[in-house]
């Protein structure tokens, strides 16, 4: 096997095991068969590009379109030509998976599963790896800079875990970019042919000397060094000791269900959940409370630029007992107790346990178990939510609407509001709490005109799948579009609160679920939720509901914050016990509801849907023909300009520009200079024809040795023969001759031997000596050749004046301290 083949063929492997770190990210195995089918054909026609011999520049067209069949074959839109062939549908296809694949990415946690769009970057994202590790590699033989492309991967991993990425996969991609290191110098040494000792005996190329066995083993000391010792360190980040004594496990990564508390990307775990296809069975919950509301276990408080966050908790162990919320309650609201007993099972595993707000005793719990008298919720920094039994006591508080609209406004110095009151600056939104809360007097009248305006008369609706905007905003995108979620309405509700000037947080936790047997309910992954809570002095955190209580499976609502799209009359309740309002659609005794909407570009009446045009397929449809067809092009020109168009005698002169009273002498030579100009260009359009057709060419035969072996192996026939011995003749008196022949006499003759050549090739010679002319492509990978070595040789100078040795010895260390002078 070649040695470019070779080469080739371990930058492929180098870049699947460059791919390794993805394992770390997808939960299933999809992503790497898609990326070895994808490799394995770049390898190879890697592979037969270069034993085509195109030239550098061609290759990397080539592979990129080899990456545009592989990508239209795994991922078609149903509109392909054969099968393989893109269409203008293929890449608006291609287009909606990119948007989606930034959904999945802001939707799902850690592990994601084998979406569309997620499985479409991989994919794309590790061929153009591959594509470009094989140009710097094998092309330019510049291994190392390979390693650039391939680190790039590895930082997919490291950009979305929070904690430390496993370090296995690291090491198997270094492992890949070594290999490729190797291979690629034991093939420089190949060149220079066998090696020996110095006594003679033949050495393998892989047995090192002394020396070079020294340095790889300082080598995989080094590298062995670099990745053990983040572990081992406590002081650097991930270090194996700081993970054992504070976090009790190991690193988790965004939207994952493990890792400290106040790390934990609740809104990417409630999206992933909500994502997934199947449902799983994650709490069972027995409470003596008849209607129960939602049962919580986090919050975030922080509102920040792009959206909010949860704050790390604080708090000691619930075995020390819970605060009593009942303290400074405000006249009117009263309190009942209940007990609640919980199970999570092995889908619900965080640092949260999910409890009933304003709980008052916990049991069966240890001392790892801590209770935030703030947020409400008992976290843990060294234990697991999975597979726990415990039972609490908790407090249902009891108030009306018209207790709610008493509540003063807290004062501008209040801890609560200026903790709580906190918000970006954004127009669009300060316009519409603005013109929302317009002649509202109390702070509830102001929450409740927020909370109408997320209804369906206003056109909101529920999805999964959100839209995205120009806004460059997700708060400002979501109140244009008004497409979303419950994290969506939970999260815009808060910051429109905070932005009216009264505290406000998005809790998370699940709607109530399906009820087995008395009071028992069984919670998936379906009923997780996200909603808004408001305080209000002497109240406490109150929630509400924004989300569409139709889309929401266990959806409740309460006599302080109805169901907005169903205006019907709610049973008047003293407190969030209250039933699940007419929206609810798997409290108890309801009826399941869809969890999705319906597709808003689905039309049952089978009509026609009008969509948006896309043009941006055709311009690049459009430049990479024109790319390809360089080459074409390039060879017409110059076919072109060898044509002779200047006639002879005085009305070449008067081409020329030449005066009407020139000396006769001056024009016989003008008109003999233009005869060997003519003479020549036909040869070398010749010789052109010879490269194009793939027929031997000698630079070191005379004209007439060249035109006396095309007849001899005959490529060429009467009367063609005739036709190319006096192109011979024509290149021989040009060039030694005082006299050329006359100008004007080599159009047809060259015409009739190019014709006669073609005549005796193979249809697949004269197609790539159209499309591809060798003699273009030879000049200018000749041109990209000599470019370079130039630059090489320029640097090579620069860096020897620099870097003078002679001039470096004379300021030695022994001149300088007045030892013996140099000899």
């Amino acid at each position: 096997m070649r040695g470019s083949r070779r080469l080739g063929l371990v930058a492929g492997a180098a870049t699947l095991l460059a791919a390794a770190p993805l394992s770390t990210i997808f939960r299933d195995w999809t992503w790497l068969l898609q990326c070895l089918i994808v490799v394995a054909l770049l390898v190879a026609v890697g592979m037969l590009l270069r034993w085509w011999r195109t030239p550098l520049w061609a290759q990397p067209i080539g592979l990129l379109g080899t990456l545009l069949i592989a990508l239209t074959w795994l991922f078609p839109s149903g509109r392909e030509i054969l099968v393989v062939l893109p269409t203008p549908d293929t890449f608006a296809y291609f287009g909606q998976l990119m948007s989606g694949s930034v959904q999945d990415i802001r939707s799902y946690g850690l592990k994601v599963p084998d979406t569309e769009p997620l499985l479409f970057i991989t994919v794309l994202g590790v061929g153009l790896v591959a594509v470009v590790v094989d140009l710097l590699a094998v092309g330019m033989r510049r291994p190392a800079l390979a390693g650039l492309p391939m680190l790039a991967i590895y930082a997919v991993p490291v950009a979305v875990y929070v904690d430390s990425v496993p370090p296995l996969p690291f090491v198997v991609g270094a492992a890949g970019f070594l290999w490729l290191l190797v291979a690629e110098n034991v093939e420089r040494v190949r060149r220079f042919g066998r090696r020996f000792t110095g006594d003679g005996r033949d050495v393998d190329i892989w047995e090192p000397s002394p020396l070079a066995a020294a340095g790889r083993r300082l080598a995989i000391a080094g590298v062995a060094l670099a990745v053990l010792l983040p572990f081992v360190v406590p002081g650097m980040t991930g270090g194996l000791l700081d993970r054992q004594n504070s976090l009790g496990g190991g690193g988790q990564g965004r939207g994952s269900q493990g890792g400290p508390a106040g790390r934990v990307d609740l809104f990417a775990s409630l999206s992933g959940q909500l994502n997934q296809s199947t449902t799983v069975d994650m709490v069972k919950v027995t409470t003596t409370e008849s209607n129960p509301f939602y049962l919580r276990f986090g919050v975030a408080d922080r509102l920040l630029p792009g959206g909010f966050a949860a704050s790390n908790p604080s708090g000691r162990p619930v075995s020390r007992g819970l605060p009593d919320p009942r303290s400074g309650s405000r006249a009117g609201v009263t309190y009942q107790q209940h007990r609640a007993d919980v199970e999570t099972t092995a889908g619900f595993n965080m640092p949260l346990l999910p409890l009933y707000l304003d709980p008052l005793l916990m049991v069966e719990l240890s001392s790892g178990w801590l209770y935030d008298t703030d947020q409400r919720i008992v976290f843990s920094r060294r234990e697991q939510s999975k597979g726990r039994k415990y039972s609490f006591d908790y407090l249902r508080a009891d108030y009306t609407p018209a207790v709610l609209e008493a509540v003063p406004t807290l004062p501008a110095d209040h801890p609560m509001r200026q903790r709580y009151t906190e918000t970006p600056k954004v127009r669009e939104v300060e316009e519409l709490v603005a013109q929302l809360t317009k002649d509202k007097r109390t702070d509830y009248a102001r929450v409740r005109a927020i909370y109408d305006h997320f209804s369906q008369d206003n056109k909101f609706r529920y999805s999964l799948a959100t839209e995205g905007g120009t806004s460059g905003q997700d708060i400002v995108d979501f109140l244009t579009n008004r497409v979303g979620f419950c994290q969506q309405y939970a999260s815009a509700m808060a910051w429109l609160v905070r932005a009216a000037g009264i505290p406000a947080r998005v809790a998370f936790g699940f709607s109530n679920g399906t009820r087995k047997e008395g009071n028992t309910y069984t919670l998936t992954n379906r009923n997780l939720h996200a909603w808004t809570e408001v305080y209000f002095d002497g109240v406490g955190w109150v929630p509400f509901d924004a989300t569409p209580a139709a889309s929401v499976p266990g959806s409740t609502r309460t006599t302080w914050a109805p169901n907005s799209d169903e205006p019907a009359p709610v049973t008047p309740t003293a407190g969030p016990n209250t039933a699940a309002g007419p929206g609810s659609s798997a409290g108890p005794g309801g009826v399941e509801r869809p969890e999705r909407d319906v597709d808003p570009g689905f039309d049952a009446s089978g009509a026609p849907i009008d969509r948006p045009v896309t043009i941006w397929p055709w311009f690049v449809a459009a430049a990479v023909v024109l790319l390809l067809s360089l080459p074409a092009l390039r060879r017409a020109l110059l076919r072109r300009r060898r044509s002779p168009r200047v006639p002879t005698g005085s009305a070449a002169l008067a081409a020329a520009g030449a005066s009407a009273t020139m000396h006769p002498v001056a024009e016989v030579g003008l008109v003999v200079d233009q005869a060997r100009v003519e003479a020549h260009a036909a040869w070398d359009e010749l010789i052109d024809t010879l490269v194009d057709l793939r027929l031997r060419v000698d630079p070191t035969e005379t004209p007439r040795a060249t035109v006396d072996r095309l007849i001899r192996d005959g490529h060429v026939a009467e009367p063609a023969a005739e036709a190319t011995r006096l192109l011979g003749r024509a290149e021989e008196r040009a060039r030694y001759a005082r006299e050329p022949l006359p100008s004007g006499q080599l159009i047809g003759p060259l015409h009739s031997v190019r014709r006669a050549l073609a005549a005796e090739t193979s249809r697949r010679t004269r197609m790539v000596a159209t499309v591809l002319p060798p003699s273009v492509l030879m000049r200018w990978r000749r041109a990209i050749t000599d470019t370079t070595t130039g630059f090489i040789t320029w640097v090579g100078g620069v860096r020897s004046r620099l870097f003078n040795l002679d001039r470096l010895r004379r300021w030695r260390t022994g001149r300088l301290t007045g030892g013996q002078p140099t000899r």
